[in-house]
C-alpha cells in the first residue's frame, strides 16, 4: 500500500489535500443544514427547490469564467479568493439562522453567492491537483484526494446530522463557514510551478472559452460522458437530495438521513482504497459501468425506505461512484493539455449540472402531481439509462489509462 500513498511525499499535494478535506467536512454539514434550515421556515417542497436551485444557477452562470480565470492565474490563489467569499456568505447565513432573522430571499441570495464562489473553486482545484505530483502518480493522487474528501464527508454528514438535530441547522452552517477560512489559509501554502501558457497569448475571455470548447468537443468520450451526467445529476439532485429529506422528515428521521449520506461516503472511502490497487487498462469504461448503481438510493427510497436497507444501498452506491470519479479525473488529466485543463473541467461541470436547477425547481410540482414514489422510481430509471448510453459508446470503451494514447473519437 506504500506506493498508493506516494503522493503524500509532496508538500504541495499535502496542503491541497488539507484544504479540500477541510472544506468538504464543512460542506457535508452545510448540505444537510441548509435543507433543514429552509424547512424550519417553510414546509413547501417547491420553495426548498428554489433555494437549492439558486446556488446551482449561480454556479452554472459563472463556471466558464471560473475555468478561464483558473487557466490564467495561479490556481492556488484563485482558491484563496474563492474560499474568502464562501466564508463570508456562509458566516452571514449562519448568523441569520442562529438569530432567527433569516428569510427565504436571504436564503436565495446567499446560496447564489456561495454557488458563484464554487464556480471558481471547482475548475481551479481540479486542475491544480495534477500540478502537485509527477505524472505517474496521478491515479494514486486522485484516489488519495477522494479518500480524504470522502472520509471528511463521513465525519461531516454523521456529526452534521446529530448537530443539526440537537443544536439546530445554524451551527452546521457556522462550521461550514469556519472550514472555508481554514481552507483558504491552507491553499495559500500550495507551491507549484505555473502552468505553461504562451507568453504572447493575449486573447479575450470569449476567445479562451472557445479554445476550451474546442478541447472539450474534440474528444467524443468527454462530451458523451458529460451528456449522460446531465441526466444522472439532475435525477440525483432533484430526486434523492430534495425528496430524500422530505422522506426523512416523515418516515426515517433527520438523524437517520445524515447516517444514510454518511454510509454512501463510507462506500466511497472503500471505493477509493479499491481504486488505488486497480490496474485496469480501460479504467473509464469500468467507472462508467459502475454508475448503474447510482439508481439504488432513489429506488430504495421509493420502494422500501427502512434505515438499514437505505444505508446498505447507499454504501454500495458509494463504492461504485468512486470508481467512476477516479477514472474520470485520471482520464482527463492524461489526455487534456495542462494549460487548458481548467477550461475543460469547467465545461464538464457546466454540462453535468446544467439541468440541476430545472430539476430542483420542478421536483416539487412533479412529485405533487405524480407522487413522491413515482418520481423517485423515474429518477432511478433515468440514471440506469444514462449509464447504458455511456457504456454503449465505442469512444468511451476505447479510452486507455495511459498518457498520450488517444481513444477512438
Amino acid at each position: 500500500m506504500g506506493d498508493s500513498f506516494a503522493p503524500l511525499a509532496h508538500p504541495a499535494f499535502r496542503w491541497l489535500l488539507t484544504a479540500r478535506v477541510t472544506t468538504m467536512a464543512g460542506n457535508s454539514m452545510a448540505q444537510i443544514a441548509l435543507v433543514f434550515a429552509v424547512r424550519d421556515v417553510t414546509s413547501s417542497v417547491t420553495t426548498l427547490g428554489i433555494v437549492v436551485a439558486a446556488r446551482s444557477i449561480a454556479n452554472v452562470l459563472f463556471l466558464l469564467w471560473g475555468g478561464v480565470v483558473a487557466d490564467r492565474l495561479p490556481r492556488q490563489y484563485v482558491l484563496v479568493g474563492s474560499s474568502a467569499v464562501s466564508f463570508l456568505s456562509q458566516a452571514l447565513l449562519a448568523v441569520l439562522v442562529l438569530t432567527g432573522s433569516v428569510s427565504i430571499p436571504a436564503f436565495i441570495v446567499l446560496a447564489a453567492v456561495n454557488g458563484m464562489s464554487s464556480a471558481f473553486s471547482f475548475p481551479a482545484s481540479a486542475a491544480l491537483a495534477p500540478q502537485t505530483v509527477p505524472v505517474e502518480q496521478r491515479q494514486q493522487a486522485n484516489a488519495v484526494l477522494r479518500l480524504g474528501l470522502n472520509s471528511s464527508m463521513i465525519a461531516g454528514s454523521s456529526l452534521g446530522g446529530l448537530l443539526i438535530a440537537f443544536a439546530g441547522p445554524g451551527w452546521g452552517l457556522a462550521v461550514d463557514a469556519l472550514s472555508f477560512a481554514l481552507a483558504g489559509l491552507a491553499f495559500s501554502f500550495v507551491r507549484v510551478p505555473a502552468a505553461r501558457v504562451a507568453a504572447s497569448r493575449k486573447p479575450g475571455v470569449l476567445s479562451e472559452m472557445r479554445v476550451g470548447w474546442t478541447e472539450f468537443v474534440s474528444r467524443a468520450w468527454v462530451w458523451i460522458v458529460v451528456v449522460a451526467f446531465v441526466f444522472i445529476n439532475a435525477a440525483h439532485a432533484g430526486g434523492t437530495m430534495v425528496l430524500g429529506p422530505v422522506i426523512a422528515d416523515t418516515v426515517i428521521g433527520r438523524e437517520t438521513w445524515g447516517l444514510v449520506l454518511a454510509a454512501q461516503t463510507a462506500g466511497m472511502v472503500a471505493g477509493a482504497f479499491l481504486a488505488m490497487r486497480l490496474r485496469v487498462r480501460r479504467l473509464l469504461l469500468l467507472g462508467c459501468a459502475c454508475m448503474a448503481a447510482f439508481g439504488l438510493l432513489p429506488l430504495t427510497l421509493a420502494l422500501y425506505p427502512v434505515p438499514w436497507l437505505l444505508m446498505v444501498g447507499s454504501f454500495v452506491c458509494g463504492v461504485c461512484i468512486e470508481q467512476f470519479g477516479i477514472a474520470w479525473e485520471t482520464s482527463l488529466q492524461h489526455h487534456v493539455p495542462a494549460d487548458r485543463l481548467a477550461r475543460v473541467y469547467s465545461y464538464d461541470m457546466l454540462g453535468s449540472i446544467a439541468a440541476i436547477p430545472l430539476a430542483q425547481l420542478v421536483v416539487g410540482p412533479v412529485s405533487g402531481a405524480a407522487g413522491i414514489t413515482a418520481t423517485l422510481l423515474a429518477c432511478a430509471v433515468i440514471q440506469v439509462l444514462a449509464t447504458l448510453f455511456m457504456v454503449a459508446s465505442r469512444s468511451v470503451r476505447s479510452v486507455e489509462n495511459t498518457p498520450g494514447v488517444q481513444p477512438v473519437h
